[in-house]
C-alpha cells in the first residue's frame, strides 16, 4: 500500500483521475474550485451549520455536525456535484456494467476543535456491509475542502491502497496505517467505496469544513433519499442533468419507472417516452 495520496492539478483529466483511483483507491484535485465558490457555498450553509445538532454516536461524531439535503439548501453546490469532470472520472471507475449511476449522498461536514478521530471505516458498508466482489466498484465518494484540511484540524485519514483487501484485513487497520488528506481550500478528495478511511481529530480551535458528495450505480439504493431531501419545486427548477443525477432517471431497465411505466424524470415536466410510449433514459457511457 502506498504511503502518500497523490495529488493531480486542477487540468489533469477525467483518465490521470480514474488510474489514480484504480491504483491506489484515492487522489486528490488541487484547487478544482475557486475561492469565490466555496464562500458561496459555506454562506449558504450556515444558518443550517448552526441549526443541526452534532452526531449520535461516536461514529458521527459527538463533535460534528452534517447537514444533508445540499441540492435544496446551497444553490451553489451545484457546481461541486454536478461537477463535469469529477462525473466522468466517476462514471469511468464505477463497474463498467452499468445503464446509469446517481447521487449516493450529499451533505456538509463540520469537524469541530475537540473531535475525536473517526472509525476506519468502508462507505459501501452501508449497502448492509455486503462485500461486492473485488472486480465490482459500486461507489466513489469526494470531500471537497470549504476550509484547508490539514493533519491538525482533522483531515480526513484514508489507507491508500485498501480498496484492494478483504473485508476481514480491513477490519485490523489502524490509524498507524492512515495517511491525512491534506489539501488547500477549492481542492477535493476522490476514493472508492472500497477505500478505508475516516475523518481526523481535530486539535485546533476552528472548524474542519468539508462537503461530501458519494455516488453510487443507478440499481442501488441511494444513503440519502434525495426525493425527500429536495423539495419537488426546487427539484423541478435544477438542470435535467442534476435532476436525473438525483434519480429522476431509471437506473436500468425497468428498474425506477413511474404509473404506466413513464421515465420518472416526467414527473419533474420533462418528456421521456420515445414514439412508441417506451420509457426512455440518459446513460453515462
Amino acid at each position: 500500500m502506498s504511503a502518500r495520496i497523490a495529488h493531480l492539478p486542477s487540468d489533469t483529466t477525467a483518465d490521470q483521475i480514474a488510474a489514480g483511483l484504480r491504483s491506489d483507491g484515492v487522489v486528490i484535485i488541487d484547487q478544482l474550485v475557486a475561492e469565490e465558490a466555496c464562500d458561496r457555498v459555506a454562506s449558504e450553509l450556515e444558518p443550517h451549520l448552526e441549526a443541526v445538532r452534532p452526531g449520535r454516536d461516536a461514529f458521527e461524531g459527538s463533535r460534528t455536525r452534517r447537514p444533508g439535503a445540499l441540492l435544496g439548501r446551497s444553490p451553489s453546490s451545484v457546481e461541486l456535484i454536478a461537477h463535469e469532470l469529477v462525473l466522468a472520472a466517476v462514471d469511468q471507475v464505477l463497474w463498467p456494467q452499468k445503464t446509469t449511476f446517481q447521487l449516493h449522498l450529499t451533505q456538509a461536514i463540520a469537524i469541530g476543535p475537540g473531535e475525536t478521530e473517526q472509525l476506519l471505516h468502508r462507505d459501501q458498508w452501508a449497502f448492509d456491509f455486503f462485500e461486492f466482489p473485488p472486480e465490482v466498484e459500486v461507489e466513489v465518494s469526494t470531500i471537497w475542502a470549504l476550509t484547508d484540511f490539514t493533519e491538525e484540524n482533522g483531515a480526513t485519514r484514508v489507507v491508500p491502497g485498501s480498496h484492494r483487501l478483504p473485508d476481514e484485513e480491513v477490519r485490523s487497520l489502524g490509524p498507524d496505517d492512515t495517511v491525512p488528506a491534506e489539501m488547500s481550500r477549492g481542492s477535493v478528495v476522490l476514493y472508492t467505496g472500497r477505500t478505508v478511511h475516516g475523518g481526523g481529530a481535530n486539535r485546533t480551535d476552528t472548524d474542519r469544513v468539508g462537503i461530501n458528495v458519494d455516488y453510487a450505480l443507478g440499481w442501488l439504493r441511494q444513503e440519502e433519499n434525495q426525493y425527500l431531501s429536495v423539495p419537488r419545486e426546487v427539484a423541478a427548477a435544477l438542470p435535467e442533468r442534476v435532476q436525473r443525477l438525483m434519480g429522476y432517471q431509471m437506473g436500468a431497465y425497468a428498474l425506477g419507472y413511474m404509473d404506466d411505466l413513464r421515465d420518472p424524470i416526467r414527473a419533474l415536466g420533462h418528456g421521456g417516452a420515445d414514439a412508441d410510449g417506451a420509457p426512455t433514459f440518459s446513460t453515462h457511457r
